[in-house]
């Protein structure tokens, strides 16, 4: 946002205050200054000159002998060489002496034999940019409007004696994109008033309803939209003051309609619009919604094609306007029009935003209505417009507005605790205090002793909860006032969390086991968000607002489609052997609607494929399968002492049926370890892949409370083989669980060490064999001791699980 010092001057005293010292404390106050820039700095002595006769130089065929009176007595003459120097104009005239941009020096001369005590300037060589300077005066001198008195400074009369300040502005200080937002900073900072414009509306007695008419067709995207018609206007350039403004905003002037909407819009922070009102059918203005593949040619003299939803003005006939963006070429004001109607409108702004995105098209309208305008000033801005029509280019206003309006825009009110503010900035504040900063900011409140209820003026949108109430308390007061304070407290050395230290653990050991760190995106595609998770059921995925890309549109339930992405990439890279773990966040909830956030899980995940082991010597080529991915999930949980893990089969989508199990812990899903489905896996153009993932809430909840240690034995241990047929149905950690169970407590240690089926063994069944230890660190136990357990143990096989010895 450039803000000229010069027009700012008009809505707030600023006297005592210099550019510099403004920007400083703007800056201070949360609003940063980019840069001070000073138009017209270095010139001087260039005058508005009258040319009085103007005739062919004698001896060069492009050159002009001009007599200029300069307001100080005789003419004096002056050699031009622009084409367009004539009789009767008024032009800023370098006098002798005079220095222009570039410590360029004006001295008399002799051109071609015939004096020059000057120079007739164009626009460019007083420093004007050349987007600013209207088409018939780029290729020549400037040629100034009738009023100019001669003799006076021109560069005042330009508006080049201003300072633009330059505003860095955050996407929330929308406020501050119009100069009566920097104007209620600014009183706000130097504590003074603002002067709002006089707005001196004179209307006929016709009334605009009765010839324009307002029709909502998308009440969801433009809920209020207020129409005025003026009559009898006359197009022409704008006077120099409005000019200059404009173009100390950066924006290049038309003529005096098209400025006055411009003006306004940087006044009010309102984007306005002038229709010709001839070429609007009917009087008819309807606010809808883009059919798909329609195409408009607007005023920058291109055809868009349009998408459906984009917000349209429309008559019955054809399209006049894209919203909030860009007016048609077939509505544009011309130099034949007489009549105009004006539009000032709310429009949704993330409505605008995605049509200006879409269509590559950004407009300092656009810019405004995306990121909101103060409905409040809607009809205001309209008022005034209407009323520099009249005064500008002799427009008749007609009485009262054409205007629909569907939405009740209400004040928002906000609370603020003087006790929370004063912990937050470590402050002394009274009531006193912070209500008068309120009344600086022009906010209305109400004290109830406890808390301050502030009514927020909707040009401040930014304000809508009770830290922005105290935030604003903190600049106005300013930030270098504050008090500094060292933290009290008793002090303790730095150390891990006992969960960082859980992180840590589970790092170290999947390193150790072979296994690499890899970090993924927290976002992903919506195909993979659809997994789910392991952890809970009946979980819908999270879409973003406005994702970066459909393979980064939603958040993601599961690590494990994150991983699969870094296989199939370092796979096309030609790196087969991949061995990788994650730990990271998923995001879950059950809405359909997210209304709250969602919850985050932390789980650690890994996958595997290629092979595992390679001895090419020894030709040994060991691949990864379901056994070695479990392998390293329950070294993992012997590493950090959980037991009582039980591993089950279970079918679940994208794993493999029968080679996929969870892990629980009495009822408490921890993860799972298994095979991705070979669909999901010929999808990807992978080979086998085996994944795991746990959940580190879980693996905290079952970290022992407190490690002992056994001391070494002193009896020697009894080792027994034992060999059952069961049912294929029954896994070997259900029998492992009546194993210990029944050998208790001689029982130390048991393992499976063969499963079999095949030959000798009945269809449907299956031999498992088991290592059992047994031992008392008190004595030497005698076989017969041993025998009895042993006993027991294969009496409890065949009682709960059918089991016969082998």
């Amino acid at each position: 946002m450039l803000v000229s010092y010069n027009w700012l001057r008009q809505y707030v005293d600023l006297s005592d205050v210099v550019p510099e010292e403004l920007a400083e404390r703007l800056t201070k106050a949360g609003i940063e200054v980019e840069q001070v820039i000073k138009r017209g700095a270095g010139i001087k002595d260039v005058v508005i000159g009258y040319v009085v006769e103007r005739e062919k130089h004698p001896n060069a065929d492009k050159l002009s002998v001009c007599q200029v009176d300069l307001g100080e007595g005789e003419p004096v003459q002056i050699v031009c060489g622009a084409k367009n120097v004539a009789q009767g104009q008024k032009v800023p005239v370098a006098k002798v002496g005079a220095v222009l941009p570039g410590n360029f020096k004006i001295k008399k001369a002799k051109l071609r034999g015939e004096v020059s005590e000057g120079m007739i300037c164009s626009a460019q060589e007083l420093g004007i940019d050349e987007r600013f300077v209207a088409a018939e005066h780029k290729e020549g001198i400037m040629v100034l409007p009738e009023d100019a008195q001669v003799g006076e400074d021109a560069i005042a009369y330009l508006g080049l004696d201003d300072t633009i300040l330059e505003l860095s502005l955050t996407p929330n200080r929308s406020d501050c994109l119009s100069m009566l937002g920097v104007a209620y900073e600014v009183a706000a900072i130097l504590d003074r008033d603002v002067h709002l414009p006089d707005i001196n509306l004179a209307e006929s007695s016709t009334r605009t309803e009765t010839e324009v008419t307002v029709q909502l067709d998308a009440p969801d995207l433009c809920p209020y939209y207020v129409a005025r018609k003026i009559t009898g206007v006359k197009i022409g350039p704008s006077p120099m003051w409005l000019q200059n403004y404009l173009v100390a905003a950066g924006i290049r002037p038309i003529n005096n309609v098209v400025d006055v909407t411009n003006y306004v819009m940087l006044e009010y922070g309102q984007p306005l619009h002038a229709f010709d009102a001839s070429r609007v059918k009917d009087g008819r203005i309807i606010v809808r919604k883009a059919r798909q593949g329609e195409k408009v040619a607007t005023l920058d003299d291109q055809e868009r094609t349009l998408s459906e939803g984009m917000l349209l003005i429309t008559d019955p006939e054809k399209i006049i306007a894209v919203a909030g963006v860009m007016g048609a070429a077939n509505s544009e004001v011309t130099a034949e029009t007489t009549d105009v109607i004006l539009e000032s409108a709310y429009f949704d702004s993330l409505s605008i935003r995605t049509t200006s995105k879409m269509l590559g098209l950004r407009s300092e309208a656009s810019t405004r209505f995306e990121k909101g305008v103060d409905p409040e000033r809607v009809q205001e801005a309209c008022d005034r417009a209407a009323a520099l029509l009249a005064e500008l280019a002799g427009g008749i206003v007609l009485s009262g507005t054409a205007q629909q309006k569907v939405k009740d825009f209400r004040r928002q009110r906000v609370s603020l605790h003087l006790v929370k503010l004063n912990n937050v900035l470590g402050t002394q504040f009274n009531t006193g205090q912070v209500t008068a900063i309120f009344d600086r900011l022009g906010f209305d409140y109400e004290n109830l002793g406890h808390e301050i209820s502030v009514e927020v003026p909707t040009r401040r949108s930014d304000i809508t909860i009770e830290e922005d109430l105290i935030e604003e308390v903190a600049r106005l007061y300013g930030y270098d006032n504050i008090p500094t304070t060292l933290p009290k407290g008793r002090t303790t050395p730095g150390a891990r969390t006992p969960k960082q230290c859980l992180r840590q653990q589970i790092k170290r050991y999947l390193q150790g086991a072979g296994l690499d760190q890899v970090v993924t995106y927290s976002l992903t595609s919506e195909q993979y968000a659809l997994w789910g998770s392991w952890f809970e059921e009946d979980v819908e995925p999270i879409k973003l607002a406005m994702p970066m890309s459909e393979e980064r549109s939603h958040l993601r339930t599961t690590l494990i489609p994150s991983l699969l992405e870094v296989v199939q990439y370092n796979k096309n890279r030609k790196q087969t052997d991949l061995f990788l773990f994650e730990i990271g966040r998923t995001f879950l909830t059950k809405e359909t609607h997210l209304r709250e956030l969602p919850r985050e899980k932390e789980v650690v995940a890994g996958v595997l494929t290629g092979l595992w082991q390679s001895h090419p010597w020894q030709h040994v080529k060991v691949p990864v399968d379901f056994y070695v991915a479990k392998g390293v999930v329950e070294g993992l949980l012997h590493q950090l002492g959980i037991q009582g893990v039980q591993f089950k089969a279970v079918e679940r989508e994208h794993y493999h049926p029968g080679r996929t199990a969870e892990m629980v812990i009495g009822r408490e899903r921890i993860g799972f370890v298994g095979q991705i489905h070979p669909q999901v896996q010929r999808q990807l153009e992978l080979n086998e892949v085996y994944a795991f993932e746990l959940d580190i809430e879980q693996l905290f909840n079952h970290l022992p409370g407190q490690v002992s240690f056994d001391p070494l034995p002193k009896f020697p241990s009894i080792q027994r083989d034992l060999a059952v047929v069961v049912s294929k149905e029954i896994t070997a950690g259900e029998l492992l669980n009546t194993i210990k169970d029944a050998g208790a407590p001689l029982l130390k240690h048991v393992h499976v060490f063969d499963v079999y089926t095949g030959q000798g063994i009945a269809a449907g069944k299956q031999s498992i064999a088991f290592s059992l230890t047994y031992f008392d660190p008190e004595r030497t136990l005698t076989d017969e001791e041993v025998h009895q357990v042993h006993q027991r143990i294969v009496e409890r096989l065949a009682e709960k699980w059918g089991a016969v010895l082998r």
